[in-house]
């Protein structure tokens, strides 16, 4: 038995296509989901999006959204995605050092904030582009 998983960003489709299940980032951790797993709707994190199929695991990074669960469909809105296969390793590292050296020269409340907010969303990226799961 499989799931039907689709990822869509505002912009564009990510994924459309049959998977055995993914664990997804949420907001309270990490969920496990497999075919005929309970309806529902979940608040989706920074994180990565783990899919396996055909044997092995896919890597996704996701950049915050939500979730609906139901009748082995699962549909995931998120503010952007980018799967593993398409993240350049150097370019990855290169945002990310950028966003640390950000964090630490940032003033005020907001720029604190959107400087954390770009660091999660940089160490996702490089996350989602290791080869091991």
């Amino acid at each position: 038995m499989t799931l039907n998983l689709c990822v869509l960003t505002p912009n564009r489709i990510v994924w459309d296509s049959e998977v055995k299940e993914i664990i997804l980032s949420t907001n309270s951790g990490q969920i496990r989901i497999l075919p005929n797993h309970v309806p529902a709707a979940i608040a989706i994190d920074i994180g990565i999006l783990r899919i396996r199929l055909n044997g092995q695991w896919l890597r996704m990074a996701l950049m915050g959204g939500f979730a609906r669960i139901g009748n082995n469909k699962i549909i995931i809105l998120v503010n952007d995605a980018e799967k593993s296969s398409d993240i350049d390793p150097q370019e990855a590292q290169k945002m990310l050092e950028l966003a640390e050296a950000n964090v630490r020269k940032v003033e005020g409340k907001r720029q604190t904030i959107e400087a954390n907010l770009a660091l999660r969303q940089a160490r996702t990226r490089i996350e989602a582009s290791n080869a091991i799961s």
